[in-house]
């Protein structure tokens, strides 16, 4: 018996042996980045703390495999709720979104601002999540698969002359320990009629190592090119204290037909990574992206200036409007002196979006999300544009794709325009504020605008297509037109957009005192009661009507009383009979959603007849009464 008991003890032991040094593998790994290998022994964790957890989930989130992270981070949170950090929140929010699950990340968002006492605007339903970013973007594009992709990762493309280089991942070779595959070397490809690229080779054995290169960009006479590689010192991995190997910004020139003389910049380091490259057009500043110290998130975006004697001045963080807490990379300064720019802090659908921002009166105005019409609820990075033609390129993992990461092209959609004025329909005034939306054919909401002083609006449509317009003002009937476009862009119809005001449309319907209520003879309830008499019902049948003519309008209903009674009494009272208003209209059909209902008591009397005042009955009953009060 002895010999089993100490034969359990030591297998006890050996057993917790194994688990630590299991524990203590996956850690050294993680902190390695090798995701993969370090997910598959946190798995095998029977006992998971907060640690593993959160270790888990980030294996997952790091490596954009976004349904795997969703579960792990779910368990995380559900488990441990306020001792997580702030940052998973985040996380879990981006995770959700890669599973197309916007309804649950917008509540999980809204926990991290919280957190960290961000104020933010709550997505609401009537204008979800990517409807809302489908606003911002002016120049729609027809977005088209290259078969340039491989089962890898492709991505990064740069305009090279009449040619295009990128990233890749095609060749066979050593692993990269974080997503299991071979390092990234430059290829050079031919850009056909079409925009696809063809015939890709290497791009130069003197630029390729035996690490990452990638995001090259280069000058105009193309005897000049930066991109990003690995540190490597002397045909090794260069590391930092904690054994990281981080990026680095190279330059070569091109000398003899080869390139050479390849050094780093001067404001690398071997403790931060410096990446993605990308010139201005008069090609004096150097952006890239950085986690250097003096950063706002875990990269932002910087700027140097290259001096005319080729040395360098001092990097610029581009600042808190560009420069969030999370991540910006993959720069890219067009010829109209637009940044583009990927993000995963600004709002946007899902891992890393692409940005825009203006550059005006020396400084970047607030980015604007591409939209759907570009991003997806994935990673999206790298975009190039050519602005004489309106066409480029940019990367993704987005689902649908060839390989881990792919390469997509984008041209322009010729565009036709719907422009007009709102007017009122019967003096003809113009009317702004109006809000003026545009809708397709099978009511998806396209773009919205608030109309300025001129009450003018200008919507981009397509051809072919079916549209609806809708004209929104308070106290104005909603006013819809649908129309179609033919094969050259245009209107079937011509298109006025006239508002008639509730007044004006219905006799029944009165504004005083600056409020538009829609007038019945008195309805009068029993003494101390708050049931609907049939005479009342006759008067309210007419307000039925309005709103059944009228189901986008929303009414409150405010119950009055005299002041004869105490205060707290004529309160409730009041509150029971516009209830009992409320629930009649429901009965008749009315949809609960457009009635409000409020008792004021004897709060608001039309005349002097409070406590204090001796008043003739018939004074008393002007006070005692139910409004409907139309409220848009």
């Amino acid at each position: 018996m002895k010999k089993i008991q100490f034969l359990l003890v030591i297998l006890t032991i050996s057993t917790q042996f194994l688990i630590a040094q299991n524990i203590r593998r996956a850690n050294h790994l993680f902190e390695n980045r090798s995701y993969i290998e370090a997910a598959t022994l946190f798995l095998g964790e029977e006992n998971k703390t907060q640690e593993v957890y959160e270790k888990l989930g980030d294996c997952y989130y790091f490596n954009t495999k976004m349904k795997e992270a969703a579960v792990w981070y779910k368990y995380l949170l559900t488990t441990y709720g306020n001792k997580v950090s702030p940052a998973y929140y985040y996380r879990y929010s981006q995770a959700l979104k890669g599973i197309n699950n916007y309804k649950e990340a917008d509540i999980w968002f809204q926990k991290y601002n919280e957190k960290n006492n961000i104020e933010t605007n709550k997505i609401t339903e009537t204008l979800p999540f990517f409807e809302s970013l489908n606003n911002t973007i002016k120049r729609p594009f027809l977005i088209h698969k290259l078969s340039v992709n491989t089962e890898g990762s492709d991505f990064g493309v740069s305009f090279f002359g009449t040619k295009a280089v990128f990233s890749s991942t095609r060749n066979k070779g050593e692993l990269y320990d974080w997503n299991n595959q071979p390092y990234l070397d430059l290829f050079i490809a031919d850009i056909d009629a079409s925009g696809e690229l063809l015939n890709a080779t290497l791009f130069s054995k003197n630029i390729k190592t035996k690490m990452h290169e990638s995001n090259a960009v280069f000058t105009n006479d193309g005897k000049t090119m930066y991109f990003t590689r690995n540190n490597f010192i002397e045909g090794k991995k260069g590391r930092d204290e904690n054994k990281i190997t981080h990026l680095k910004v190279y330059r070569a020139q091109f000398i003899n037909n080869e390139w050479t003389d390849i050094i780093e910049l001067p404001f690398n380091s071997n403790n931060y990574s410096t990446e993605h490259p990308a010139l201005s057009s008069d090609e004096k500043l150097l952006y890239f992206a950085s986690d250097m110290p003096g950063s706002i998130g875990s990269f932002d975006l910087f700027v140097v200036e290259i001096n005319d004697d080729g040395t360098y001045g001092t990097p610029k963080n581009l600042g808190p409007k560009i420069n969030t807490e999370q991540r910006e990379q993959f720069p890219f300064m067009s010829s109209d002196h637009t940044l583009y720019f990927a993000s995963d802090g600004h709002f946007g659908l899902g891992g890393l979006d692409i940005f825009k921002s203006n550059y005006k009166d020396g400084k970047f105005e607030t980015p604007q999300n591409l939209s759907s019409v570009i991003n997806s609820n994935l990673d999206d990075f790298a975009f190039v544009i050519n602005n004489t033609n309106e066409t480029g390129y940019f990367s993704s993992n987005r689902e649908g794709g060839t390989g881990d990461d792919d390469i997509y092209r984008f041209t322009k959609i010729e565009q036709n325009y719907l422009n007009g004025i709102v007017q009122d329909k019967n003096t003809l005034e113009i009317l702004p504020g109006t809000v003026v939306t545009l809708y397709d054919g099978e009511n998806n909401h396209i773009s919205e605008v608030v109309v300025g002083e001129d009450a003018k609006y200008s919507f981009e449509i397509l051809k072919n297509s079916n549209y609806k317009i809708k004209g929104t003002k308070k106290l104005y009937i909603t006013t819809e037109i649908k129309f179609k476009t033919n094969s050259l862009g245009n209107i079937d119809k011509d298109i006025f957009l006239l508002l008639e005001s509730y007044d004006d449309a219905e006799k029944n319907i009165a504004i005083e005192s600056g409020k538009a209520q829609i007038k019945i003879n008195p309805i009068y309830f029993d003494f101390n009661k708050w049931n609907i008499r049939k005479d009342a019902a006759i008067e309210l049948d007419s307000v039925v009507v309005i709103l059944k003519k009228y189901p986008e309008m929303k009414i409150e209903i405010g119950a009055h009383t005299d002041s004869r009674g105490k205060d707290s009494y004529n309160l409730t009272l009041s509150q029971k009979r516009a209830k009992s208003v409320r629930d009649y209209f429901i009965s008749q059909g009315i949809n609960i959603d457009n009635i409000n209902f409020v008792g004021y008591g004897e709060s608001q009397p039309l005349n002097k007849c409070l406590n204090d005042v001796f008043c003739t009955e018939k004074e008393y009953d002007i006070n005692r009464r139910c409004e409907f009060v139309i409220l848009n």
